[in-house]
């Protein structure tokens, strides 16, 4: 069997071992043939030494390359295409609905909710008031003692801040969950509320229907949106007043006293549609407290002269309202997906409340008392604010995917709620007069949106 060697040029059979002869003749390594025992000599053929040159040699392996790699979608698709022809169908899940009845209920959610929740501490309610009390009057002080217009740009912002979270607390005192009782809550709400114009029972009245009638295309109370009947009947200027920022933002004053676009009544007026008859004293009440701060705004007004007291009260009094109106909006409006609202029968308490947002405001969400997480607030407005995160934590896995997840605020401040509020302004404007399920659609006349959808 012959033997094999690997050379630099290739495989090549190795020469066979054979005994040198004692007589006769033989090749010698000089390529003459010689005999043995004798001095002869005869001149043999000549051979060649096996030469490879390995400069011309190719080393390269011949294998074949694709001049372009197909990526991983192309690969994908090629074999999708594959299983069609081949009659092979994936199994396709269907989008998320939002407007899908959930399938869980209110119990559900309740029960994950920790029991601790669920207890008003009036003792550290009061606390939050003193702690926003000292820090209202302890601003005034300091802009009223500088008196710098460098200071007083920065005390408005500060102070229009502190208002709106006196507003907050005076909200949960209005919902009940300031403590149990409801005398403490009742003169903590008059007392926070009438000092920022807010007339305490007559706000709290509208708000409770607000909550009872969330996402409810008609009968919700504060920015419900507008049938298309009633939006294509409004003039021009009220159109702009409704849509185009700042403006909307400073509608509140103007809420209290005539309602929303297709509502009426008053929250000063016993008598308004808003109010069953054994509520009216309560509005009396509100509306003499109100009354009695707009007439010591007056006093102080004679007293340190109208300009200084604009300066300390009426510019953070406008803060405070941009930021309720703002808050308000952002909870109901805004989200990147359309969001559903209800008539009829395919409203129910639950599938409204779960149309409503969570909002991150940076610093802010201490200072307002939590109010941005407001889906948990707006199911069981009896939890304190307190207990709001830990309550919307625990209770996420049953939301599952009717929670939506704030956008987190990369700046100690919320500057990107501005951009949300002017978007949701240009295409939120009314939706269908009929259907039980509705999305808000866009009027293309309106602050230079492009189509109708």
């Amino acid at each position: 069997m012959a033997t094999w060697i690997l050379s630099e040029c290739g495989l090549k059979p190795l020469a066979p071992v054979i005994p040198r002869p004692r007589t006769g003749a033989a090749l010698s390594s000089t390529s003459r043939v010689e005999f043995l025992d004798t001095n002869k000599v005869v001149a043999g053929p000549k051979f060649q030494p096996l030469r490879c040159n390995l400069r011309e040699r190719n080393w390269g392996l011949k294998v074949s390359a694709p001049l372009r790699v197909a990526s991983i979608e192309e690969e994908q698709k090629s074999v999708d295409l594959t299983n069609g022809a081949n009659g092979v169908e994936h199994e396709k899940f269907p989008e998320f609905d939002p407007g899908a009845p959930p399938p869980f209920n209110l119990a559900d959610i309740r029960a994950a909710i920790p029991k601790h929740c669920w207890v008003k501490d009036p003792w550290r309610s009061m606390s939050y008031v003193v702690r926003d009390v000292i820090a209202v009057f302890g601003l005034a002080a300091a802009a009223a003692y500088l008196n710098n217009w460098l200071v007083w740009p920065l005390y408005w912002a500060a102070q229009g801040t502190m208002f709106w979270a006196l507003f907050v607390l005076g909200h949960d005192c209005g919902h009940g969950s300031f403590s149990n009782n409801s005398k403490l809550n009742s003169v903590v709400g008059h007392l926070l509320h009438s000092s920022i114009l807010v007339p305490y029972h007559g706000w709290r009245i509208s708000h409770r229907t607000h909550h009872q009638h969330h996402g409810h295309a008609e009968n919700d109370e504060s920015w419900h949106p507008l049938p298309e009947k009633l939006f294509r009947s409004l003039d021009t200027v009220t159109r702009m007043l409704r849509f185009t920022a700042p403006f909307p933002l400073l509608a509140f004053p103007v809420y209290l006293f005539s309602r929303s676009p297709g509502k009426t009544g008053s929250h000063f007026d016993p008598s308004s549609d808003l109010f069953v008859p054994n509520e009216r004293k309560d509005i009396i009440t509100s509306t003499a407290c109100w009354a009695a701060m707009l007439g010591l705004l007056v006093g102080l007004g004679f007293v340190m002269g109208p300009i200084q007291l604009l300066k300390l009260y009426g510019v953070p009094y406008v803060i405070f309202v941009m930021w309720l109106d703002l808050v308000t909006y952002l909870h109901h409006h805004g989200h990147e997906d359309k969001l559903p609202w209800y008539r009829g029968k395919e409203w129910s308490y639950l599938r409204g409340g779960l149309t409503t947002l969570d909002r991150d405001y940076g610093w802010i969400n201490n200072i307002h008392h939590d109010i941005g997480t407001h889906v948990i607030h707006h199911l069981f407005p009896q939890i304190p604010h307190y207990h709001l995160v830990e309550a919307t934590e625990a209770a996420k896995p049953v939301f599952g995917k009717y929670y939506r997840e704030p956008k987190k605020s990369a700046a100690p401040l919320p500057f990107h709620l501005i951009g949300e509020i002017i978007r949701s302004f240009k295409t939120d404007h009314f939706v269908s007069d009929t259907g039980d399920v509705v999305y808000y659609q866009t009027d293309s006349k309106i602050n230079g949106a492009s189509k109708s959808e």
